[in-house]
């Protein structure tokens, strides 16, 4: 009976300790995150910025070692949003995303990393048609707990450079070649929350 008591706690303590230990799922807060980029114009003398409005990410994060967590993105390319309605509807069209064929840009981890302070993320990334292993380094910003609903919400920044020509983006001016640049730079400000219950 001793013994039979005995492993029934040795149960009970792996349970709890699993359950305390498994990753929470969070969603994206669209409203407060930001998926932005920027190009260069003329070798550099200006700068064009934009952003996408429509994206979902889930991530399922592991507290106690965040290598261990998982990330997956959906960006809508009709979304893009650089401020200017012409040039956007430009920008849908098969000179640069070709969104009707390509709705989707996504991006899912397969491990990640932590590299000093901060981590990176290693992961499938889809654009154009076009699929690379990348790597998003980033930093997470820490956590808040609202005072109302005792819900966490989690902060996290990442930057990278891609070369659009790498995913078969390849328009250029006619009258100036060099007039867009090649280097498209990457600014992720991410605000995850647990999801809403399903109503």
């Amino acid at each position: 009976m001793l013994k039979k008591l005995s492993l029934f706690l040795v149960v009970c303590v792996f349970s709890v300790t699993a359950i305390g230990f498994a990753p929470e799922i969070y969603s994206v807060d669209a409203a407060h995150s930001n998926v932005g980029f920027s190009i260069p114009i003329l070798n550099g003398l200006s700068q064009v910025r934009g952003k996408f409005t429509d994206f979902k990410i889930d991530v399922e994060y592991d507290e106690a070692d965040i290598t261990k967590s998982k990330v997956k993105a959906v960006i809508k390319a009709t979304s893009i949003d650089t401020g200017i309605e012409r040039r956007d509807a430009h920008l849908r069209t098969p000179d640069f995303f070709e969104v009707e064929k390509y709705p989707d840009i996504t991006f899912e981890s397969t491990r990640i990393e932590k590299k000093g302070k901060d981590f990176v993320a290693h992961g499938t990334f889809s654009m154009h048609g076009v699929v690379k292993e990348i790597a998003i380094p980033f930093k997470a910003n820490g956590h808040f707990v609202s005072e109302e609903n005792k819900q966490k919400m989690l902060g996290f920044t990442g930057t990278m450079d891609l070369n659009r020509r790498d995913y078969g983006i390849n328009y250029q001016n006619r009258s100036n070649p060099t007039f867009i640049g090649d280097m498209v730079h990457i600014e992720l400000f991410v605000l995850l929350r647990p999801p809403r219950p399903a109503q």
